[in-house]
């Protein structure tokens, strides 16, 4: 699907503990010029379901053309409010055009409008060294083990390859060989050309300042797909609460580690519901991952509790799946280049109702272990009442 909304704006990581947070900036509400007021007016003060209608079958938006996929507004819509689901395709279209709006300011216009004719002007003159690459080939993509447990579909098969060695960290074989090199290549051809071409690249976040975004060149169709057919499923199992199962864009790119290029990444939290993190390759010592815990945006700073410290070494083609919203970082690596292949997987539905989420999440560990201290002192006050009456 195409990508020229949110999701084109230059993406950043939210480093922890540095204190330039920089993810996403409070949205303010907007409606884009030319909107009808008097259609979505009725309804601006409704709220969206906090639970999806599941008996609701929402309506064909394949023909819509804009910022956003068709998928988008399919999953949106059973969200909407009672009042609006009997309403006409185009309220329903323009409402849901007005919540999708408020994450994309009009501050950002302007910078997606730039990365757009960017991209367009490298499309129009960058010829690609592997074709092949530019269109889902499962079979000489991935490996016939992970393969198989997709096409199951089921959540036994999915662990029969993957291993957890943390609560919401998955590891598991996932690349050809192959595929890993034509990638490398990929990347490597596309870099010398922005050289030749005296071209400034774009980066694929605030802390990297290495790697190429992999959508700007062409591969954006394909890792759609990707996305789509061969980790949402896996994220609908494992990563529900946190919209797994309504991802709907992403933002793919590679990152570059050794002597001449980035050293290490700090600690942070990625701007995804859902992170695939794949090693492509090549030969490298060090560099390892490091996890420290699931946390809200509240409680991004908060201490590490020891069980929630893993260190995780890369193996090339090996795939590493995680919240986005787990806290890592990745240590110095001290020879050789390493490379991986990073897929961030978003969900507006989700992004849209965590406004609404009044508890504590259950996804966020220090959100949890203040929920366990406040029933604990509640069991201790309740006893010493009893007592107080014995």
């Amino acid at each position: 699907m195409a990508l020229d909304g949110p999701a084109e704006r230059r993406d950043e990581l939210v480093q922890v503990e540095m204190g330039n947070g920089n993810g996403v900036a409070p949205p303010q509400p907007l409606r884009p010029a030319g909107r009808p007021a008097a259609a979505t007016a009725p309804y601006l003060d409704r709220r969206l379901r906090l639970n999806p209608n599941a008996e609701h079958k929402p309506q064909d938006y394949s023909d819509v053309r804009g910022e956003y996929a068709p998928v988008v507004y399919s999953a949106l819509e059973r969200h909407l409010p009672p009042s609006l689901l009997d309403a006409d395709r185009d309220v329903k279209l323009h409402f849901m055009r007005d919540i999708l709006a408020r994450y994309w300011p009009q501050g950002e216009r302007n910078k997606v409008q730039r990365h757009k004719e960017y991209r367009q002007r490298i499309l129009h003159l960058y010829k690609p060294l592997h074709e092949e690459l530019y269109n889902m080939h499962p079979s000489e993509f991935f490996l016939p083990t992970f393969l198989e447990a997709v096409r199951s579909n089921s959540e036994e098969s999915f662990r029969s390859f993957m291993t957890e060695p943390i609560p919401g960290v998955y590891t598991f074989a996932m690349l050809q060989p192959t595929f890993c090199e034509m990638l490398l290549e990929e990347v490597e051809n596309f870099e010398k050309w922005v050289h030749a071409m005296k071209f400034k690249i774009m980066r694929p976040n605030t802390m990297n300042k290495y790697g190429a975004v992999l959508d700007d060149f062409g591969l954006e169709a394909m890792l759609n797909q990707f996305m789509e057919q061969f980790v949402a499923p896996i994220s609908r199992v494992f990563y529900p609460e946190v919209g797994g199962g309504t991802l709907d864009s992403h933002h793919a790119f590679v990152v570059e580690y050794g002597k001449d290029r980035d050293v290490e990444l700090g600690f942070h939290v990625d701007d995804s519901e859902v992170t695939l993190n794949v090693c492509l390759g090549k030969q490298f010592s060090g560099g390892e991952l490091y996890f420290r815990g699931i946390r809200c945006e509240n409680h991004v700073n908060s201490e590490t509790q020891h069980e929630e410290m893993y260190d995780y070494t890369h193996i090339p083609g090996q795939a590493v799946l995680h919240r986005g919203r787990h806290r890592h970082g990745a240590r110095a690596i001290s020879s050789g280049l390493r490379i991986n292949l990073l897929l961030w997987c978003r969900s507006s539905v989700f992004r849209e109702m965590k406004k609404y989420q009044k508890d504590f999440p259950t996804w966020c560990g220090e959100c949890q272990r203040e929920k366990r201290g406040r029933q604990s002192q509640c069991v201790k006050a309740t006893k010493m009442t009893f007592a107080s009456f014995g």
